[in-house]
């Protein structure tokens, strides 16, 4: 009997297994569209990207069709790659979801700002189609955008959405979103009048004061390394900068005139989780004025010899960026008028206990960018017009948008549809802003959420 009963519990198993495969639903095309319809160039060169639904499963070729207005190929502008019979060949790699041009302009060529190049998906290997922003304009000038769709990038390299690996900084009127390594910085230093320095928070990095001048002189027995842990429960704010982005409230305290006064910080620049990285990790800094600018000493904890790094403000930017691991400056931040929401991960807090987040937004307050945050009770997003700025209370809280605008445990885990924001940039241009999804359970992918913004008001 038993002999029957096992073959017939398999075939059993089988055909469930079998049945069950049958029923599961097809996943939807892959679809290549445009991050966006419209996009200004400044400067000598700009990046277009082509973006795909979701990785590809093998190569996937795609041709760009290009239309100059006022310009010539080879004489004003060129492309990398190169174009042929003004067209692009692009290619996707297998395991990706995007492809990247460059448009550059030709150097000592003077352009009135007129110029444009249109820009069309002419076709996409199969079995991927082409999606809904088929076409993007490129204008030599600063654009105010009408309002675009666009999926950020936060996925840096295959690494779970909700610890993704980049920050992305969108700036609104510019149609224009910038990924960057939130592992690639360590110190942010104050570009205004104050001489601060910032941590990166989007790292999970923190800070302790050793009461001593003297970074050689500092090792692992000045420190119990483990209370430089922080999140899931454990550590306290001092560790870290304010969540609220106020400069008077950071880690390390106001770098001095007086150069005595400067004492050294023992950093560990990787962590939220509740631990630590191994001693050989962990970096000592001492940070000096020079002039207008700064002077970083740094090494590893227990080197008795430090490097040094000169940084200069440089008012376009709200903070110069410095990396311990590379000894360099590095590029982090766009220039502050050129972003107005940044996306991604972040210390933050719950309640009144230290927590590391996903999915943070938080506004470009620094350079005067102010949000709101509008229910639906109130007025709904398509409804929203000119009319109701007045009526709409815009605040400087770098967290206005925070992690309100979702959910991720304990409801319906998804974009909460019952609000969206209004976001004023910097030269007065009035957005409204929704989220369209961010997870799974919604419709998206987490580490690339989906959100649509409109102009409402064009600044004066």
């Amino acid at each position: 009997m038993n002999r029957l009963i096992k073959p017939l519990l398999v075939i059993a198993f089988l055909g469930i297994f079998s049945a069950c495969s049958d029923d599961d639903p097809p996943l939807p095309d892959n679809l290549a569209s445009f991050e966006s319809t419209a996009k200004g160039f400044e400067g000598e060169s700009v990046d277009v990207k082509v973006n795909l639904s979701r990785a590809a499963e093998s190569a996937v070729s795609i041709s760009v069709a290009l239309t100059p207005t006022l310009l010539t190929y080879g004489t004003q502008f060129t492309t990398e790659p190169a174009a042929t019979n003004n067209t692009l060949a692009l290619t996707v790699p297998a395991g990706q979801t995007s492809a990247t041009f460059k448009v550059l302009k030709k150097t000592g060529v003077l352009l009135n700002g007129d110029e444009t190049i249109q820009f069309k998906i002419a076709s996409v290997a199969s079995p991927v189609l082409v999606g809904t922003n088929t076409a993007l304009k490129l204008s030599f000038k600063a654009i105010i955008s009408e309002g675009t769709s666009i999926q950020l990038n936060g996925i840096a390299a295959g690494e779970a959405g909700s610890a993704a690996g980049n920050s992305v900084y969108l700036d609104l009127s510019g149609n224009t979103q910038t990924p960057v390594l939130r592992d690639s910085w360590d110190l942010g230093f104050n570009s205004g009048t104050d001489f601060r320095v910032i941590l990166n928070n989007a790292n999970g990095a923190t800070a302790v004061q050793i009461n001593k001048s003297d970074i050689n002189a500092v090792s692992d027995k000045d420190i119990d390394i483990t209370t430089l842990a922080v999140g899931q429960g454990v550590g306290t704010f001092a560790l870290y900068d304010d969540v609220t982005g106020a400069l008077t409230k950071t880690a390390i305290k106001e770098i001095s005139a007086t150069e005595a006064e400067n004492k050294v910080y023992v950093i560990n620049r990787a962590g939220g989780s509740g631990s630590v990285l191994a001693v050989d990790k962990i970096y000592k800094v001492r940070i000096l004025r020079k002039g207008t600018g700064y002077t970083l000493q740094y090494a590893k904890l227990n080197e008795t010899t430090f490097k040094t790094l000169d940084v200069t403000k440089d008012a376009t930017y709200n903070f110069q960026f410095a990396s311990l691991e590379k000894g360099t400056a590095v590029n982090v931040e766009p220039a502050k008028a050129r972003w107005d929401i940044v996306w991604g991960y972040s210390l933050y807090l719950t309640g009144t206990t230290p927590y590391a987040f996903s999915d943070l937004v938080f506004i470009n307050h620094h350079a005067g960018v102010t949000a709101a945050e509008v229910l639906t009770s109130t007025a709904t997003y398509d409804a929203y017009a000119e009319s109701n700025i007045s009526t709409t209370t815009f605040v400087a809280d770098r967290d206005v948008i925070g992690s309100k605008w979702r959910v991720t445990s304990g409801g319906t885990v998804g974009v909460k549809t019952d609000r969206f924001y209004v976001i004023k940039d910097a030269s007065g241009n009035v957005y409204k802003l929704r989220f369209i999804n961010f997870h799974a359970s919604d419709g998206g992918e987490r580490g690339k959420p989906k959100l649509e913004y409109k102009l409402v008001k064009k600044g004066a």
